[in-house]
């Protein structure tokens, strides 16, 4: 069984962006854990409500397989924070999956995880990245060795099929249908 982290903002997350990712990779068998400032209800951009589980400082970063660190306008709160470079940079130094979508890329960027790395993020954070030394291609999804990042809510879909694929998750058959007699 493959364990996730989902890093979200307090409020103003992005809720595709943590929505879509989390249901690929618990429909393809993950466990997912969500965490943000403290373990608390956030609030996304459209509304969404989620429950973070556990304190970003709290986490055992022992514990998962992979981490991902979700957009939105209020994931800048993690763009300097010393705990989510710390744990970005673990991942990537012990070969798991380090992950950001839309704006987050920038929390790897000034964590150096993307230095000499192919990366993307939403287009606002193209300069950010650069200037820490990162590749940025403006794909959707751009796969570096275990370093995946995603442009935005549009990409979200690929965004969790590209963490669920590094992390070797069988793909899930479209339910069949039968008819009955």
């Amino acid at each position: 069984m493959r364990h996730v982290l989902l890093v979200i903002a307090p409020d103003q997350f992005r809720d595709e962006e943590y929505a879509r990712p989390k249901e690929v990779l618990e429909r393809r068998g993950a466990v997912v854990t969500t965490a943000s400032t403290a373990p608390m209800i956030c609030t996304g951009k459209l509304g969404m409500r989620a429950k973070a589980d556990v304190a970003l400082a709290d986490v055992d970063g022992l514990a998962y397989d992979a981490i991902a660190f979700i957009g939105g306008g209020g994931s800048s709160v993690f763009f300097d924070d010393p705990r989510a470079h710390e744990l970005a940079r673990t991942f990537l130094t012990s070969g798991r999956v380090v992950a950001a979508i839309c704006i987050a890329p920038s929390t790897l960027a000034r964590a150096g995880v993307l230095k000499d790395r192919r990366a993307t993020s939403f287009p606002s954070q193209t300069d950010d990245l650069r200037a820490c030394g990162a590749l940025w291609t403006g794909a959707r999804v751009e796969v570096d060795g275990t370093v995946i990042t995603a442009s935005g809510p549009e990409a979200a879909v690929e965004f969790g099929e590209a963490i669920a694929n590094a992390l070797d998750l069988p793909r899930m058959r479209p339910a069949q249908t039968r008819e009955v007699d």
